[in-house]
């Protein structure tokens, strides 16, 4: 069976890194390896990743998403690869889910699942209840729920050594953080590959905890700052792909 690297980001996220660490140990049953990239923390998250023996690379300073991404993703020794926000909660039979879709076929580049809090085709339309209940209802097996998309949001990504060892690392022009995610789906798809959302996998998303740190003015300043990189290098629109 192959083995999986769950790489994790964090900055400042001590109190919403311990649960989804104990998430993943609690629901992610495969040979797996958790890699926690620490941007220059405050808080207990070093400590907190200590106590859940990780492997961790405690950065001095804040590095942002995409820098912190390519670290784990250097260190890491699985050969898929799952890139998860520290916001994050795994549900019983999400990543099973996840890992059945990226498998099903040799072109699926990125596989993510459904959620509670995302933008695009994998905000959930169902009313959300409570975690247990909504894993309950979604994750049960059933490729005919999976869909194909032009893009997946990088709360909880999914892909295998290959793809990457094709394509390259996140793109750090777009650090701290904000269409490295988008950036990276284009470039899967232009080398052929396809996307899918998991429609029978749901993960709890908190949402944006590491921006909501900052002002609003100037997490949307990022935000437009980063979409016109996005164009720039490109030469279209991301918001054409939600």
């Amino acid at each position: 069976m192959a083995m999986l690297s769950i790489i994790i980001p964090n900055y400042n996220g001590a109190a919403m890194l311990e649960p989804c660490l104990k998430s993943i140990r609690q629901y992610v049953h495969c040979p797996h390896e958790v890699i926690v990239v620490d941007n220059g923390s405050r808080d207990d998250s070093v400590n907190v990743s200590i106590r859940y023996d990780v492997k961790l690379i405690a950065l001095p300073d804040n590095r942002g998403f995409p820098v912190a991404c390519n670290l784990g993703l250097k260190l890491a020794a699985g050969d898929e690869l799952l890139l998860l926000n520290n916001d994050t909660l795994m549900t019983r039979g999400a990543m099973e889910s996840l890992r059945r879709c990226l498998n099903s076929s040799p072109d699926i580049g990125i596989v993510g699942p459904m959620t509670n809090y995302a933008s695009g085709r994998q905000q959930m339309k169902e009313r959300f209840t409570t975690i247990d209940k909504t894993a309950a209802r979604i994750n049960v097996p059933n490729p005919a729920a999976w869909q194909e998309t032009t893009r997946i949001v990088g709360l909880c990504f999914l892909f295998r050594r290959r793809l990457m060892d094709r394509i390259g690392l996140l793109d750090e022009q777009f650090s701290p953080g904000h269409f490295e995610d988008d950036d990276y789906c284009y470039r899967a798809r232009q080398a052929g590959y396809r996307l899918l959302i998991a429609g029978d996998s749901f993960v709890y998303h908190h949402g944006s905890a590491s921006f909501k740190q900052q002002d609003s003015w100037k997490v949307q300043e990022l935000i437009r700052v980063n979409r016109e990189k996005f164009k720039a290098k490109w030469h279209i629109d991301p918001r054409s792909f939600i």
